[in-house]
């Protein structure tokens, strides 16, 4: 066999094993997305069970995100400990309890107990995504790290398609008529009716907690490669989190989260602003990641061949503005669709963050780096709030959708940062 044909075979091993790696971590963003766009389903139904204003139900998506801002630090702390590989195990199995929080949330109805068992998955969400983002940004060439993680975006909506409709059909089935039958019960019957919906989300979610203890001790014979993190004491090390660059990258994953959260979980209750049946608004949220994922898929097939990473990301913020405008102006079922369009504009944002605020990082300034942008997810958790605080002050829920433009005037303002730093260390 010649040495040519060697270097061939040899080629081909490596690509199968880098698309086995692709295809694995790809399996984690599944279970991101699948976790994650939960919430759009959890958010009306939490609503009705526990009988809250619907301000008070936004405190799903704040439980839930705030615990990447609290928890974000400490899992980069972690994974310098374990390793990034360890480090997915263990996130794992922190959402396995997570999940299993919502047995004795549900047997009691108590919301704070809901929350509570949200905030630990996103716990485990956090040590899984500290890992998991730099890993797969890190993995391959960098001119192609938004490619990459637009593969992961597909595999992260995919999984939120289905989640909204597993859910809905499990907790939420013949909601019309539910809500229809507890206006005429006494305060006794309605309790006893309203325990029975609540202990409805028990299964799915030891089904689901379940899965995640099974794919965690999977992780090991996965045969992942360790992306080591170097020992680094140095200032740059320490004080990274003070630095422009990460600053900044901090507020762009705020704000492209933020966008995300706000398209893809109000528009259930938006839907129902508008008048739509409880049937229909709830599966709402599967059509905005189905945008998504034609966003994703648009920076799968053109980055970096045909447009650069950097173009994508202006672009997409630019689009934003416009569907945000569409939104805010157009009436009735169109506003819906354009609330659900938002997603394609937002499905490049997180991916082109990435490789621009880890550029040139190294060693364990990988993992501080990674855990400070992790905390920006904390968009996920305010925008939703303050979307609902803007509906409730103005009494109009669609024009309150303006708190997504200054969000994508930032991000564009971002775009030009990195094109200006880019253009100066040539």
């Amino acid at each position: 066999m010649s040495t040519a044909t060697i270097r061939t075979e040899s080629n081909k091993i490596e690509k199968n094993r880098y698309a086995g790696k692709i295809m694995f971590i790809g399996g984690f963003f599944f279970i991101f997305g699948f976790v994650t766009w939960l919430n759009g389903t959890l958010i009306p139904y939490l609503r009705i069970a526990c009988e809250l204003q619907e301000w008070e139900s936004y405190l799903v998506t704040f439980a839930f995100y705030i615990a990447y801002t609290v928890m974000a630090i400490p899992s980069g702390k972690l994974l310098t400990r374990t390793g990034m590989v360890k480090g997915m195990q263990i996130g794992l199995l922190i959402m396995a309890v997570g999940c299993l929080m919502f047995i004795p949330s549900a047997l009691t109805r108590i919301y704070g107990l809901f929350l509570l068992g949200l905030f630990i998955v996103g716990t485990g969400l956090t040590v899984l995504q500290t890992a998991v983002n730099p890993y797969i940004t890190l993995l391959g060439p960098a001119e192609s790290a938004a490619q990459r993680i637009s593969i992961m975006g597909v595999c992260n909506k995919l999984a939120g398609i289905s989640a909204p409709l597993v859910l809905g059909v499990m907790i939420l089935g013949n909601s019309d008529e539910l809500l229809a039958s507890l206006k005429g019960l006494s305060s006794s019957a309605r309790a006893e009716r309203l325990d029975e919906l609540a202990r409805a989300v028990i299964l799915p979610y030891c089904i689901l907690a379940a899965a995640l203890t099974l794919i965690s001790f999977a992780i090991k014979f996965a045969k992942l490669p360790e992306i080591k993190s170097v020992a680094d004491t140095s200032k740059k090390s320490l004080a990274i989190w003070k630095t422009a660059p990460m600053i900044l990258g901090f507020f762009a994953i705020f704000t492209s989260v933020g966008t995300e959260v706000v398209s893809g979980d109000t528009i259930g209750n938006y839907g129902m602003y508008h008048g739509m049946r409880l049937d229909v608004a709830k599966n709402l949220t599967s059509y905005s990641l189905a945008s998504g994922i034609a966003g994703y898929l648009f920076g799968v097939f053109t980055i970096p061949k045909y447009i650069s990473q950097e173009r994508a990301y202006l672009y997409s913020n630019i689009l934003g503005v416009l569907i945000t405008l569409l939104v805010m102006f157009t009436n009735g079922i169109s506003s819906i669709v354009f609330v659900a369009l938002l997603n394609l504009a937002n499905a490049l944002l997180w991916p082109a963050v990435w490789p621009q605020a880890l550029r040139g990082l190294k060693g364990t300034v990988v993992n501080t780096a990674s855990g400070i942008l992790i905390m920006g997810i904390a968009g996920g958790a305010i925008m939703p709030l303050l979307y609902g605080w803007a509906a409730r002050i103005n009494g109009n829920n669609q024009i309150a959708y303006w708190v997504l433009l200054p969000c994508y005037i930032f991000n564009m303002y971002y775009w030009w940062i990195g094109r200006t730093h880019s253009a100066s260390t040539k």
